[in-house]
């Protein structure tokens, strides 16, 4: 009797060992994920595009582990307003959160540079900016800081909305108190427009503007809708004049004690979500608009009148770019220059 094995023996035997290897290969992997429950809070609302994208990474970090690893969603600043959220995952009591990039500022001033008046034309040099090398060097420092940044997720434009009257130039800004995030370049940038500030937290705006303790307040149409600030307040005025990225922040106490299968979850989740928070919002701001148009009065602004607000506004672009740091600011320069080339 022949003692070689056929061809097709030895293709099963094979065949036979790479099963087996995959199937330990599989179970490793599942005794490294761990069974867990995590927290993500938030001040806005849950049907908020930043909601829904909350929901969407919930969803797929337990899709990805097969269901082992849940995350807990707290909407509308129930477990503590942006301040105590950052302090709470920094601590490693909350897992994570998100919120505006000018209140990392705190922590690392060069976050200021996503907030600069006018910087950005369109969400497209955002989304670049915010992926590209700088959003991923100012996301890499706050390791230092007890926090993990996976992406920015999208706020939108910032419009303003008061009780007095409609802002079509500059002078309308004029004795104005407005609600402004507890952020240098926002608080100067009102200051400067003739408006006087009052830094709050999101929690805080609807009574304050309700009591008519405030004029007024700044905020992307999505965020403007989801609040219902219209029915505290009659105007909404179209003036983009600042972008606000939203930072997805995660407890480095919680990312150093994952395993890194565990770790790829969150990632994995974390980009998918942003990719799908960033449609939403955009697909959002449209019809925010349109329905904010059945409920009060909206206005846009000239050309010529936005050049005048920027032009306003330079000296305070011009300070803050001084803290930021001349390297940042001109690597944020060449890549808005290459993009607007590409156009």
């Amino acid at each position: 009797m022949n003692s070689r094995k056929s061809p097709l023996r030895m293709a099963a035997a094979a065949a036979a060992t790479i099963l087996a290897c995959l199937a330990a290969t599989g179970t490793a992997a599942a005794q490294e994920v761990k069974a867990r429950t995590m927290k993500f809070a938030f001040s806005l609302a849950a049907d908020h595009p930043l909601g829904q994208g909350a929901q969407k990474f919930a969803d797929l970090v337990s899709e990805k582990s097969g269901g082992k690893m849940k995350v807990s969603i707290y909407a509308n600043a129930v477990l503590g307003g942006d301040p105590q959220n950052l302090s709470a995952v920094r601590g490693g009591t909350l897992d994570f959160t998100s919120m505006a990039t000018g209140l990392l500022a705190g922590i690392d001033k060069r976050f200021m540079v996503f907030d600069l008046p006018f910087l950005f034309n369109d969400a497209r040099e955002a989304y670049a900016i915010s992926d590209g090398p700088v959003g991923q060097r100012l996301l890499g420092g706050l390791s230092e800081h007890g926090l993990v940044g996976l992406g920015i997720w999208d706020l939108g434009f910032r419009n303003m909305t008061n009780s007095k009257r409609p802002i079509a130039q500059v002078q309308d800004l004029q004795g104005l108190k407005i609600r402004v995030i507890a952020a240098p370049v926002y608080i100067d940038m009102f200051k400067t427009l003739g408006a006087n500030p009052v830094p709050m937290t999101f929690g805080e705006v609807y009574g304050a503007l309700e009591s008519k303790a405030i004029d007024g307040q700044d905020n992307p149409v999505g965020v403007i809708l989801s609040a219902k600030f219209a029915e505290v307040q009659k105007y909404l005025s179209l003036t983009r004049h600042i972008y606000t990225g939203m930072p997805f922040l995660m407890s480095r106490k919680t990312w150093d004690g994952m395993s890194e299968a565990e770790r790829k979850i969150i990632l994995d989740a974390a980009a998918e979500a942003k990719a799908y928070e960033r449609k939403v919002s955009q697909a959002k701001e449209t019809v925010a608009i349109e329905d904010l148009r059945k409920v009060m009065q909206v206005n846009g602004l000239t050309p010529e009148e936005v050049d005048r607000l920027r032009g306003a506004v330079k000296p305070v672009v011009d300070k803050f770019a001084g803290e930021i740091g001349p390297d940042i600011m001109q690597q944020v320069a060449a890549e808005i220059t290459a993009l607007r080339a590409k156009n």
